[in-house]
């Protein structure tokens, strides 16, 4: 049986206000044509398909489109919700899409209850278990497990193992995946991932994910292995500036009658390039050694002295796609070590007062910087 791992689509993302529909969109049909070439028999998507629990239209259509074409090349499509999406809405209509070949795992219910795949060799269990919110899945897990189910993303997926386990207990011996989406030890983290920590606990042990022919993780964007068989196959795209030079891919899995047969990394072209790059102004718009740049995606830190008036506008002539712009000054300067130095050993009454008159050229008189330190105050109280 050949199983195509991919994960985190983020459909409906944007990067640095960047619209990304297109290259999400190459990405799909790169994903489609790779079912189609390498006679892929399932797709597992392990989460995170939409970047926000309510996604736009445009990109709710493209996940529609996506699965009709990788049913029509052949593949059923296993996924699990992650901690971007909205599992309620996610799992809509899945008995029914279930009869299509499409296997909808939202409900925590559903975590224990195996897709089965079917091959020459016989059938293929693959349990997948949804993003699990501790503080919405702990009274259910408790109930289930017959004991108390601690808070941790530990906790609740160790819990959700068990089940899992007494499932596959009463089934003939035979090969088994799991899907699961969370931040396992070891694995290593992007910029562009939410953090998903509870009470200090987000991490869970690889030591629970033992005893699989594979397993198929999501949540993490830097595709990566943490075990003989455990893998994430990171993001659809880079989302962040953190993952320029970085490979985005998925993993193609052949089992055989007793276990993985072989792994390969298989590529996603790639849509624009990430960069980043630095120097003054002037460097950045005549220099020869920039202009392999005029196409990327750009991350752009100027060295001028003084803060140049006009900078992106100027860029952009040269460089149409600058997405963020920094300043650092150089050593030796009035201004060396930006903004951090500038703020340092100030409260954060002072820097905003601070900005107030930098800004506007007068300093906050009293009644402006008593409604400072209300702001400040209701901030922090919220916060706890």
């Amino acid at each position: 049986m050949r199983l195509l791992h991919t994960s985190d689509w983020h459909l409906g993302r944007s990067l640095h206000r960047a619209d990304l529909t297109a290259a999400q969109q190459s990405f799909t049909e790169h994903l489609v044509a790779l079912v189609r070439a390498e006679a892929v028999d399932a797709v597992l998507l392990a989460g995170d398909v939409y970047d926000r629990a309510i996604p736009p239209l445009d990109a709710v259509a493209l996940f529609d489109d996506t699965l009709h074409r990788l049913r029509d090349a052949g593949a059923q499509v296993v996924l699990i919700s992650g901690n971007h999406d909205s599992a309620a809405r996610l799992g809509v209509n899945h008995r029914l899409l279930a009869q299509a070949g499409v296997h909808l795992r939202t409900r925590l219910d559903d975590a224990a209850v195996p897709v089965l795949l079917e091959d020459g060799d016989g059938p293929v269990a693959v349990y997948a278990l949804p993003y699990l919110e501790p503080d919405a899945v702990r009274s259910g897990l408790t109930a289930a497990a017959g004991r108390d189910v601690g808070r941790s993303h530990q906790d609740v997926v160790a819990a959700a193992l068990e089940l899992v386990a007494a499932d596959r207990a009463h089934r003939p011996p035979g090969r088994s995946v799991l899907m699961a989406h969370g931040w396992v030890h070891g694995g290593a983290c992007s910029d562009s991932e939410r953090d998903i920590t509870v009470g200090g606990v987000g991490a869970v042990p690889v030591s629970l994910l033992d005893d699989w022919e594979y397993v198929a993780l999501g949540h993490l964007h830097r595709p990566q292995q943490l075990g003989e068989h455990v893998r994430y196959s990171g993001s659809a795209l880079p989302y962040s500036f953190s993952e320029a030079g970085q490979r985005k891919g998925s993993w193609l899995v052949d089992l055989g009658p007793t276990g993985v047969r072989d792994v390969q990394f298989v590529q996603t072209p790639e849509y624009r390039r990430l960069s980043t790059i630095s120097g003054t102004v002037d460097q950045l718009l005549t220099a020869s050694d920039f202009a392999r740049y005029t196409e990327d995606f750009l991350a752009v830190t100027l060295l001028d002295e003084v803060r140049p008036a006009e900078a992106m506008e100027r860029l952009r002539r040269r460089f149409p796609f600058v997405l963020t712009l920094a300043w650092q000054a150089p050593e030796g300067s009035s201004y060396e070590g930006g903004y951090a130095a500038l703020i340092q050993g100030r409260g954060d009454v002072q820097i905003a007062t601070d900005f107030v008159r930098h800004t506007r050229g007068t300093a906050a008189d009293p009644a402006e910087r008593a409604l400072l330190e209300d702001a400040f105050t209701a901030v922090r109280v919220g916060e706890r």
